[in-house]
């Protein structure tokens, strides 16, 4: 079984929504070493139940927040969401040191990642 184990926030101003999160939720915010600009977001203690997050730019016709779930073979997924009525927003593509990651759609139109780990991505 799949579970969901990370969510995006896309926004219009970083700086304004990091002061929004750490004053409402006491989030802490680490900015990524990636190629991208991206916050990761730290929700709470590791021991804690609970998924973290992350903070990007908003894009256009991208959906504010997506939450992204971790399958074993991205390839096989994006199969089974086109034989069921779904549409790949975006094909399978590395993230680097972290796995291959797809965003698709349902058939309802909510746009979800799905992500294979594997820290030799590239």
């Amino acid at each position: 079984m799949t579970r969901v184990v990370h969510f995006e926030l896309n926004v219009k101003d970083i700086e304004k929504a990091i002061k929004f999160y750490e004053n409402v939720f006491d989030w802490k915010f680490e900015k990524w070493e990636g190629p991208m600009d991206y916050w990761l977001i730290m929700t709470g203690d590791e021991d804690e139940p609970g998924i973290d997050g992350g903070l990007g730019l908003e894009e256009e016709n991208f959906p504010s927040v997506v939450n992204t779930v971790d399958v074993d073979n991205v390839d096989e997924v994006v199969k089974k969401v086109e034989a069921n009525g779904g549409t790949i927003l975006s094909p399978k593509h590395a993230v680097p040191g972290v796995g291959w990651l797809a965003y698709i759609q349902d058939s309802e139109g909510i746009v979800i990642g799905v992500m294979q780990e594997d820290i030799n991505a590239k």
